[in-house]
């Protein structure tokens, strides 16, 4: 079975078709996903996916990018959210240099916060980080977020960052990159990180693999991921589905 630890099944691409998108996750073996909201429109979706669905969980959070429109309200919202018993995580959240609606400062600021709030109400958090290595693991560094833990989301940085993370109590999450052709970084990544701290996700309908890159992803392809990490570590694929799903219930803290 396989959990896919990334999904936006809240996006306005799954309107149409969340059920047959979901009848097709099980088809694969997909048995749980944490759907990560990341705004007012997408965290209230995911609530409401959570609610209707077994095998969904939620991530509650302020991406970065949008971290310029965040309120102390939304920070208490966010708290009171953290109690529901199918949200197992904050996020997502970090820094995103690539786009410039939230000044550096202000991302920094937002960051902080939700490092803080998680280390309070006792949860994992969601690392998204876009050209960013250096500020991001020093302010996980500077903020102890070892304390809670967490994922780095769709990791894309080098085996050197990968081990600073490590260190500092987080699990390296691959997706749809580490199946392209010239993904140098991602695979070197997967045949380092210890099997024991790797998780797989499909962050989808973004970064399909291959052979459906640049198509709408969705959450039956997170086993190309795990066929591909597999490959890399040169184990059996049912090894690395059954390793990383593991991983994903003991961080979240998710017993059946």
């Amino acid at each position: 079975m396989l959990f896919d630890t990334h999904v936006h099944l809240n996006a306005d691409q799954f309107e149409d078709d969340i059920e047959e998108v979901i009848e097709r996750a099980r088809e694969a073996g997909v048995s749980e996903m944490v759907v990560v909201g990341f705004d007012e429109k997408t965290i209230n979706r995911a609530l409401h996916l959570i609610e209707k669905y077994d095998m969904l969980y939620a991530a509650v959070g302020w991406h970065p990018v949008d971290a310029i429109d965040m309120t102390d309200e939304h920070l208490n919202w966010l708290e009171e959210l953290a109690a529901h018993p199918k949200v197992v995580a904050l996020g997502e959240m970090g820094l995103d240099y690539h786009w410039d609606k939230s000044p550096k400062d202000v991302q920094k600021e937002v960051f902080r916060k939700q490092i803080q709030l998680a280390k309070k109400v006792k949860l994992p958090i969601v690392i998204h980080n876009r050209e960013a290595d250096q500020d991001i693991v020093d302010i996980l560094e500077e903020e102890d977020a070892r304390e809670v833990g967490g994922i780095m989301h769709c990791f894309g940085g080098s085996v050197e960052i990968a081990e600073r993370c490590l260190n500092m109590n987080f699990y390296i999450s691959l997706g749809g990159p580490v199946t392209f052709k010239n993904a140098k970084r991602p695979k070197e990544v997967a045949k380092h990180v210890p099997m024991d701290r790797l998780l797989i996700e499909t962050d989808c309908p973004y970064l399909a693999p291959h052979p459906y890159r640049g198509k709408r992803n969705e959450p039956a392809y997170v086993k190309l991921v795990a066929e591909q990490i597999a490959e890399l570590k040169e184990v059996d694929l049912e090894v690395v589905a059954n390793k990383t799903r593991e991983n994903a219930k003991r961080l979240f803290g998710i017993i059946r």
